[in-house]
């Protein structure tokens, strides 16, 4: 299946908002699909306490950053990297998936989403919705540049 994102960075104020909104806590496994520098791995295991993350990439120069980062943080044994297509990856683990894909991939990525997660699992979506889902909440902020960005939280089983 072919698909282009460009790497953007999530601003920290949404990352943490995303985490925030998700109810991200002790018990959750979250995997960022197109993890990038691996921010949101980060800040999920070090301020949300997450019991792991995972991060799924393609880009080898993003992983080696985000494995160099998550090294430095000293968090390898909760946070890894997994090289990869995020469409042939096993993501059933999940209690969290975090996206900031374009609508055009999210909405090829919905059915992998509806099959493999389990009830209950929260999708949060940066700035572009998941098409042919109802979202439960939405939040905006404010990063450091003053810029407006909408977060989207869907939760599987209450997503139609």
């Amino acid at each position: 299946m072919y698909y282009f994102v460009p790497y953007v960075p999530t601003p920290y104020p949404v990352v943490r908002e995303m985490l925030r909104l998700a109810g991200a806590g002790e018990g959750d496994v979250v995997y960022d699909l197109g993890c990038g520098d691996g921010r949101i791995l980060i800040v999920a295991v070090k301020e949300f306490n997450v019991r792991k993350a995972v991060g799924v990439e393609r880009d080898s120069e993003r992983i080696k950053e985000a494995r160099r980062r998550i090294s430095e943080e000293g968090i390898e044994d909760r946070a890894i990297v997994v090289q990869g297509d995020f469409f042939e990856v096993d993501i059933s683990e999940a209690t969290i998936v975090t996206l900031f894909l374009l609508t055009s991939v999210n909405e090829m990525l919905r059915p992998k989403l509806e099959r493999e997660l389990r009830n209950g699992a929260r999708v949060v979506s940066h700035e572009f919705r998941i098409p042919g889902w109802k979202h439960e909440k939405t939040a905006e902020v404010k990063d450091e540049n003053n810029l407006t960005h909408i977060i989207y939280l869907y939760i599987k089983g209450k997503h139609m």
